[in-house]
């Protein structure tokens, strides 16, 4: 594999309700497979992804530049240039990265792409199933799909 320069990479980006973000996926640029990097972007006042964890990845945040949040098990973090944290798998790393500051918070999020993978959303009651690539791949998926928690039905119903 050869290096790539995210400047000639294109940013995607992601707005909807109170998430808003960019964001460029480095290890797929670079020809990554079983460790994820992304490059995000939230604009002052944007969120990442919804309030999730994983059951099967494990993720790290390192914040580039600027000033934000972190709601992690419940709890607030400030987040600053330097600033690493690890997200194993499980309940106690749900998590979710705000920009409070009057800047772009600029950071790096990298992910284990395990197969498969379970992300769970404890605000929204949701539960993401992945299988035949991992969240956050562009690989084509045998299931994928969000479904509520309380909708679960017996092994022998139906």
């Amino acid at each position: 594999m050869e290096p790539v320069n995210e400047a000639d990479i294109d940013w995607t980006e992601t707005e909807r309700d109170d998430t808003h973000f960019r964001r460029k996926k480095l290890a797929s640029a670079a020809g990554g497979d079983r460790l994820g990097c992304s490059l995000y972007e939230l604009p002052p006042g944007g969120n990442s992804w919804p309030y999730h964890f994983h059951t099967g990845n494990e993720e790290a945040i390192y914040v580039l530049s600027g000033r934000g949040t972190l709601r992690l098990d419940g709890d607030e973090y400030d987040l600053r240039e330097g600033d690493y944290v690890a997200l194993p798998a499980g309940e106690e790393s749900a998590h979710r990265v705000g920009s409070d500051g009057g800047e772009t918070l600029r950071y790096l999020m990298l992910s284990t792409m395990d197969d498969p993978d379970v992300s769970v959303y404890p605000d929204s009651g949701k539960v993401g199933i992945f299988a035949g690539s991992a969240p956050g791949s562009d690989a084509p998926r045998v299931v994928e799909g969000y479904y509520r928690r309380d909708d679960t039905v017996g092994y022998w119903e139906g």
